[in-house]
């Protein structure tokens, strides 16, 4: 979605929420939380005080009325009846007879709400310096993982890695390859962008940052003489990654043509750019995931930027057999995430990341 188009959308949502999501959501920008992030737990907020309206537990007409003391006396009882409605809802689409939303997707749910109870009665302090309210009903709900063993997982996600040769394949691709399948106005499109996504596709591979993080980079947090970039993680951390050296002549033929073909000023600080009608603009999360889907589709198999990102680690993990420094480029706290690496290795992946 593009920046201005969310940041609208992000507008209409907070015209309905009540003034202690507003709170919420200000907070959250000084971490930094990205807009993406905001307006996905936004939206969430809509439907939890929607069903709040509807179930009647809150007595107003319109969701900015909905008093914090309805969030305080909510019962376990009351929220196992709104887990039980996003099970049972029907789907929004009218093509399928699917009954109620994924596993998922309730516990995306249930995660933006324990995020807004934290914030309310731990993080925020009124006039007296204490919270608004202290009983947290979220932390007596539980979620429901996937049951799926590491292995399994691994198993899976194996099938949608570019490990060994293919990280080299993939890219060689998008460059050589690729364009042979094009009609001519899609090919004129594609010389206009080859070289920047190019680049991002090569630092995704060569970095193993996250979708968010490539997008916010900015011209000056990438250091190419010592291939490290400087990178907001989550929680608003800044830190820095290195990155391996193949990515280093795609991110110098970007460089080389970022301002004459995006038409930057010096004002443009973003590192990825996209043009249109003459204006540069920070390229969006949603334009990356699309330029991947449809470059790895027609490589190999259709695949997510979070997937390059798996890519990085299992082949790091592969060269080093650390979880501590695989979990330290991935900006992990701990290496108990890394354990999924451990499953997809095997003895025909060897690649040192200097050899990366």
């Amino acid at each position: 979605m593009k920046r201005e188009l969310l940041l609208e959308k992000i507008d209409q949502l907070k015209e309905k929420m009540p003034w202690f999501v507003l709170d919420y959501y200000q907070s959250k920008l000084a971490v930094p939380y990205s807009f993406t992030t905001l307006y996905e737990y936004l939206k969430e907020y809509a439907r939890f005080f929607d069903w709040l309206m509807d179930s009647g537990i809150a007595d107003v007409d319109q969701m900015a009325d909905i008093d914090l003391s309805t969030l305080e006396h909510l019962t376990k009882k009351d929220m196992e009846s709104f887990i039980l409605y996003l099970r049972e809802r029907p789907l929004l689409n009218a093509n399928t007879t699917k009954q109620g939303v994924s596993q998922t997707t309730i516990n995306r749910t249930l995660s933006a709400l324990s995020s807004l109870y934290k914030y309310l009665t731990e993080e925020v302090e009124n006039e007296q310096g204490e919270p608004y309210f202290y009983r947290n009903v979220m932390k007596k709900v539980s979620t429901k993982k996937k049951k799926e063993t590491l292995a399994a997982r691994a198993e899976n996600i194996k099938q949608k890695l570019f490990l060994g040769d293919e990280t080299q394949e993939f890219l060689d691709f998008i460059e050589n390859e690729y364009p042979e399948q094009l009609s001519n106005r899609a090919l004129s499109s594609f010389n206009k962008n080859k070289e920047r996504d190019l680049a991002i596709i090569a630092l995704l591979l060569a970095s193993g940052v996250r979708l968010s993080e490539a997008v916010n980079l900015d011209l000056r947090d990438l250091n190419l003489k010592m291939m490290l970039i400087e990178v907001t993680r989550k929680g608003g951390k800044r830190d820095s990654v290195n990155v391996a050296g193949f990515a280093k002549p795609y991110l110098e033929t970007y460089l080389a043509i970022r301002s004459k073909r995006y038409k930057a000023e010096k004002t443009d600080l973003a590192l990825f750019l996209t043009e249109y009608r003459g204006t540069p603009n920070r390229i969006d999360a949603s334009s990356i995931e699309k330029m991947v889907a449809k470059y790895s589709e027609n490589f190999k198999i259709r695949v997510t930027p979070h997937k390059l990102r798996h890519t990085l680690a299992t082949r790091l993990y592969d060269a080093t057999k650390s979880q501590v420094l695989v979990s330290h480029q991935l900006g992990h706290a701990n290496t108990q995430v890394t354990d999924l690496y451990t499953h997809i290795v095997n003895d025909e992946q060897k690649n040192a990341l200097d050899k990366l």
